[in-house]
């Protein structure tokens, strides 16, 4: 009987023996099998997962953020214990210990899978590392089985620190946020260092599923689950029962609950020097890099000139756009039925898409209308006891009619609103007293801003239109126009390096071109001719035909060789309109050609970017790259200092250079912008405008600021009579530079070494004695030992044909008061007194 027992225990256990042989080989080959071709793990420790890039104002402060994926990168020694052992606590208690897998897990969830149940999940920190990074979602057999050789493989490469890392800065918490960084700042708008033990405890109750325990729809069950991470934290013992009572008494407060103000709130909105910044840094570093790869970027922006850009922009089309009194309907519509308690409207109001973004305008909904007044109510104003009010004076507009004009101004508020109408308030006040609240809109009429630095390139402000959540497209960078007589100082620039002077004379007659198009007849904006002037009275007033002859004379070749040079073109058109303007560019472009003239004639490249960091500090982009002697010695002689060398291209000839800012600095002070540029130091620029007033421009600079403005619609149409680059861009330029010059203050314009100023009557060219005094007496700068052609004999008629009557210059004034022109052929003529003379008449495209 013995040996019947011991026999069959004997045989039971030989097969127990080969059944756990046949278990193991069956496993081996299961594990080898699944095993032969999985990804390579050991790519994991040298992992560097998609982060947020961070733009940076000149001040460091945070100014914008771009990702796909909103992470921020926390090494391991960087992230607080606290999140570590909540995590721990919740997804993997037993992560110390093991070797990448849960035994007891993985037995409960075959036993699962064989009752036919769903395949649970049973997944370590090192296997949920494998499934995010390795492979597939998915729950089956083989999937799981492929986890776990890689978690068993990746737990023999990597250090459980390294593991829970990555496990950290990758996990997905809701929100568009992955990793504890990103989502400490999107829940509870703290950096990772400030979470306390019940906000830990909430981001680790997250990883399950984040919808489920969304702070505000899922409060009970979001603060149920964090509970249970508080309890299993003590009974972890990373926390004592205390500290998990008094996590577990407070409250949830976070950003989705309004207890906490997002960090996006606190930041000014996204505006076009940003988004541009993106455009360009996307196509320097490509779309993966700029949105992923943790850039630090630090951005040329001067916040107080930026918020100045936008508002004398504004300013400026909105006068426009308020002068022609046109109304063009509400900017969204809300149904009556959402208006009948305050909290309704105010719920339906937070959902309307309008602009947010114009500095001192609200979003509002009108709520009544009766024949005085119309009722509203305001976006983030508190609702007054008797309500808000737009009186009946601020409703006078003109409602748009079908074609696109002005109907009947309206009498009573329904002439223009209606109940449920979205629109844009703003609050009128005097001496910092509230009056009443006034209707607004966004214009049609759209334009752009830029400033920079005339000697860094460095962009310091950008506007590109009204209002950036209204329309994106930048029309600083991405409009292309025509620049009108705003591009004349080219012609005037080229004309001055191939020889000309300031006072050379040119004819200002009617010229006859003949084009493929046919006769084509240019005439200045007056409509009027008045014979020979100075190359000087050109720019100043803007003269078409002078132009015109300057450009043919010195050949429509090297106009466009300098109109490349200084980058407003990259193949401009050699044809005699293109002199005037009428090819297009862009503000971004024209500015940074100006900067060129007021530096002396050097090669600055326009900027955004100071500098450009990758995700671990080092510089990969760096925008000044001139020389700087003694900045790396530790210590200096006494006196000495620091030098930066200029290693710029020169584009121009110096001298060239201050002759015409020169020129340009009659523009402002006695030619088509005078009377608008008030600013108390030396200004240059140039107004243009184009055929019909489609387009206005005007383009200004003091030695360190240059600055321009553009206006005209976005489907080109005529701005109406009255319209001039002088009288509408100039008075934002004028406003923008008042605040600019306060900031970085002004100079006089370098004069070039070894030359000397000569003295020249403006109207006629004459050389003047050294101590002429006068309105009419303007000194121009020569090298030393130049003595410039001038008089009868330098006139430039660019090739065209003159009459023998063509008035050349005034001689002076008869006894009669009348005044004595010498006409081409020398001939004497008397005109009387009052009659219109060319240099003292305006002229040219303003």
């Amino acid at each position: 009987m013995l040996r019947f027992v011991l026999s069959f225990f004997g045989l039971i256990f030989s097969w127990l023996t080969i059944g756990a042989v046949l278990i193991a080989v069956v496993l081996g080959a299961v594990f080898w099998m699944y095993g032969r071709d999985l990804p390579d793990h050991a790519a994991l420790a040298s992992y560097e997962p998609a982060t947020i890039s961070r733009i940076y104002s000149i001040e460091g402060k945070v100014m914008d953020e771009f990702a796909r994926e909103r992470r921020r990168f926390t090494p391991t020694d960087e992230i607080p214990d606290i999140i570590k052992h909540a995590f721990v606590s919740a997804e993997d208690k037993n992560f110390y210990s093991h070797k990448g897998y849960d035994l007891q897990g993985i037995i409960k969830a075959v036993i699962d899978a064989g009752r036919g149940k769903r395949l649970r999940g049973a997944s370590t920190i090192t296997q949920q590392i494998m499934k995010n990074f390795l492979l597939d979602g998915g729950r089956n057999m083989e999937r799981k089985v492929k986890e776990l050789i890689l978690a068993t493989r990746l737990e023999d490469t990597l250090s459980k620190d390294k593991i829970l890392e990555l496990y950290l800065n990758e996990i997905f918490l809701g929100q568009n946020s992955y990793g504890v960084t990103a989502a400490a700042e999107t829940y509870f708008a703290k950096n990772l260092e400030d979470v306390t033990i019940a906000e830990a405890a909430y981001l680790a109750a997250l990883p399950k599923a984040p919808s489920d325990y969304h702070p505000v729809r899922q409060l009970k069950r979001a603060l149920a689950r964090r509970d249970f991470v508080l309890k299993e934290m003590t009974e972890n013992g990373y926390i004592s029962p205390d500290e998990a009572e008094a996590a577990r008494t407070s409250e949830l407060k976070t950003v989705q609950g309004r207890q906490y103000a997002s960090i996006r709130s606190k930041r000014p909105p996204r505006d076009y020097f940003t988004d541009e910044i993106r455009r360009q840094l996307s196509s320097d570093f490509g779309e993966d890099e700029f949105f992923g790869g943790g850039l630090t970027i630090r951005a040329t922006m001067d916040p107080v000139l930026q918020k100045e850009a936008a508002k004398v922009l504004r300013q400026g089309l909105e006068k426009y756009d308020r002068r022609l009194g046109i109304y063009r309907g509400a900017s969204a519509k809300i149904a009556p039925a959402k208006l009948d308690t305050e909290e309704n409207w105010r719920a339906a109001l937070k959902n309307a898409e309008i602009p947010r973004d114009v500095a001192g305008w609200h979003a509002a909904v009108v709520l009544e209308l009766s024949d005085k007044s119309a009722r509203i109510g305001i976006e983030n104003v508190k609702e007054a006891e008797d309500g808000h009010y737009i009186p009946m004076k601020d409703l006078k507009w003109r409602p748009e009619l079908e074609n696109g004009r002005g109907g009947r101004k309206a009498k009573r508020p329904s002439d223009l609103l209606a109940v449920g109408d979205v629109i844009l308030v703003r609050a009128i006040t005097k001496d910092q007293t509230f009056v009443r609240w006034s209707l607004r809109q966004i214009p049609a009429i759209q334009g752009g801003f830029m400033a920079m630095d005339t000697r860094t390139g460095r962009v310091l402000a950008m506007q590109g239109g009204f209002s950036y959540q209204h329309s994106v497209f930048n029309r600083a960078t991405q409009a292309t126009r025509q620049p009108g007589s705003s591009f004349k100082p080219f012609v005037y620039a080229s004309a001055l390096d191939s020889g000309y002077s300031p006072s050379t004379i040119i004819i200002d007659a009617p010229i006859e071109v003949q084009t493929p198009q046919g006769l084509w007849r240019p005439k200045n904006a007056s409509h009027k001719f008045y014979g020979p002037a100075p190359l000087r009275t050109g720019i100043e007033r803007s003269r078409n035909l002078m132009t015109i002859r300057l450009a043919q004379d010195v050949g429509m070749n090297v106009v466009a060789d300098y109109a490349e040079r200084f980058g407003v073109y990259d193949d401009m058109g050699e044809f005699l309109a293109n002199a005037l303007g009428s090819q297009e560019s862009t503000l971004f472009k024209m500015v940074a050609a100006y900067a060129m003239f007021a530096n002396g004639g050097e090669r600055v490249e326009p900027t955004l970017v100071d500098r450009v960091q990758d995700r671990w500090g080092n510089t990969i982009y760096r925008h000044d790259r001139r020389d700087c002697a003694g900045c790396k010695v530790a210590s200096l002689e006494t006196g000495q200092s620091p030098t930066i060398i200029s290693n710029r291209e020169r584009v121009m000839d110096e001298v060239t250079a201050y002759q015409l800012t020169s020129m340009m600095r009659g523009v402002v002070e006695r030619g088509t912008a005078s009377g608008v540029i008030k600013l108390g130091v030396p200004v240059a620029g140039k107004t243009g405008t184009t055929n019909d007033a489609k387009d206005v421009w005007f383009i200004g600079f003091t030695p360190n600021i240059v600055a321009g403005c553009y206006m005209g619609y976005d489907r080109p149409k005529s701005l109406g009579r009255g319209a001039f680059g002088g009288s509408m861009c100039g008075p934002v330029f004028n406003n923008f530079m008042k605040k600019a010059i306060k900031l970085y203050g002004s100079s006089d314009f370098a004069i070039p070494p070894d030359t000397v100023f000569i003295k020249f009557d403006r109207f006629s060219g004459a050389r003047l004695p050294s101590d002429a005094r006068g309105p009419h007496v303007v000194a121009e700068l020569f090298r030393r030992g130049e003595e410039p052609e001038y008089g009868i004999f330098s006139i430039i008629d660019g090739g065209f044909a003159m009459g023998e009557d063509l008035e050349l210059f005034v001689r002076g004034e008869g006894e009669g008061g009348e005044q004595v022109v010498i006409t081409a052929t020398g001939t004497k003529k008397k005109i009387p007194k009052k009659a219109s003379f060319g240099s003292l008449s305006s002229g040219g495209l303003y």
